[in-house]
Formats: C-alpha cells, sequence, structure tokens
C-alpha cells in the first residue's frame, strides 16, 4: 500500500466486522473468576485531518467499536475514540474511553508503512496515560493496556491485553481481548 498522509492507519480505513470470532478473557462477577466470551464486532475508522498542531499536521481516524455477545441484541462493549498518525515524529496514537469512564492513550514509535505495531500505556505517564473516575479507584484501577495490531488489504487483527488491579481482593487481572475483523466497506 503506498505510504499516504495517514501512514500506518490508512489500511484501516473503512468498516470493518466479524463473526462469533472474537474472544474475551477477563473477570467475571457473577462466577467469582476468569472466564471467556467469545463475540462478534462491528468497527468503523474515517478519516480526517490534517489538523495542524504546531509546525506540522497530524492526520487521524475517528472510530467507533461496539462488540456482541451469541444472541445478545444490545453489544455489551462499546467505545469511541481516536487513532493519530504524527509523520513527523513517527508516532501512532490511540485516545479512547470506554462506558465506565476510563480513559487511554497509547502510542508507540511506527515505521510510515509498517503493517503490524504495538501500543503501549501506563498510568502515571504523562505521554501515553491512562485515567479513570475515584470511583473506579475504589473498586479496579486500569494500570497498563498494551495492543499489538497488523493490517492487510482485507482484514486487521489485534491482541490486547489490559491490567487492572482489584482493590477489594487485591488481584491482578490480566484482561485480554483478541479478534480479526473483515474489510466490509472502504470508506473514502
Amino acid at each position: 500500500m503506498p505510504i499516504t498522509p495517514w501512514g500506518p492507519l490508512a489500511g484501516l480505513i473503512g468498516t470493518w466486522e466479524s463473526g462469533l470470532d472474537g474472544v474475551d478473557v477477563s473477570f467475571h462477577s457473577d462466577k467469582g473468576k476468569l472466564d471467556e466470551t467469545k463475540f462478534r464486532e462491528r468497527t468503523t475508522f474515517a478519516p480526517f485531518g490534517p489538523v495542524t498542531v504546531g509546525p506540522h499536521p497530524l492526520y487521524g481516524l475517528d472510530y467507533r467499536t461496539a462488540t456482541w455477545r451469541d444472541g445478545d441484541e444490545r453489544p455489551f462493549h462499546t467505545e469511541v475514540g481516536y487513532w493519530m498518525w504524527d509523520g513527523t515524529n513517527r508516532q501512532v496514537v490511540r485516545c479512547f474511553i470506554v462506558p465506565h469512564a476510563t480513559t487511554l492513550i497509547a502510542g508507540a514509535t511506527v515505521d510510515a508503512d509498517a503493517t503490524s505495531f504495538k501500543l503501549e500505556s501506563s498510568v502515571g505517564s504523562s505521554s501515553y496515560g491512562i485515567l479513570s473516575t475515584t470511583y473506579l479507584h475504589a473498586l479496579a484501577q486500569t494500570t497498563r493496556f498494551d495492543v499489538s495490531i497488523s493490517i492487510t488489504p482485507e482484514s486487521f487483527s489485534y491482541e490486547q491485553t489490559t491490567v487492572v488491579e482489584y482493590q477489594q481482593q487485591p488481584t491482578v487481572i490480566l484482561h485480554t481481548d483478541r479478534n480479526t475483523l473483515y474489510l466490509v466497506h472502504r470508506d473514502a
């Protein structure tokens, strides 16, 4: 794929879906243990830019994701955010919020023509950090987030791990999600 102003993010532009191939490994409160949930997913990436910040432009993707368990009409997880490409500094940044009021900014140095890369975020970082509400801190705190992405012209795959520290029973849980989505429609 030729290099565009969106750098390694250009291949994500469009609408993507999966079957029930997604796997969510997380703590299930009703079972009191880690368990797997299979899910289907729909993600859209809409391009925008340039956004001028100082002497160089940024190009981005506005994205929305929803995931459903088998047979459910309402998603059990949604998130909205942005993927940004800073071509001058070769930085990919993913900024998003999930409905339980946690916000993450993950990023890394990535080559403009990369088709796979890994982004990282950790609590306390002033550049790629994690914030959540005081209410959540009393229950659990997200302390780290890592996501690996692989993009082809027809699909993109990800595997992400969220490290959650539960306060009531001092326990660290690795919440892992992985899926492969396929291109439904190439926007732009």
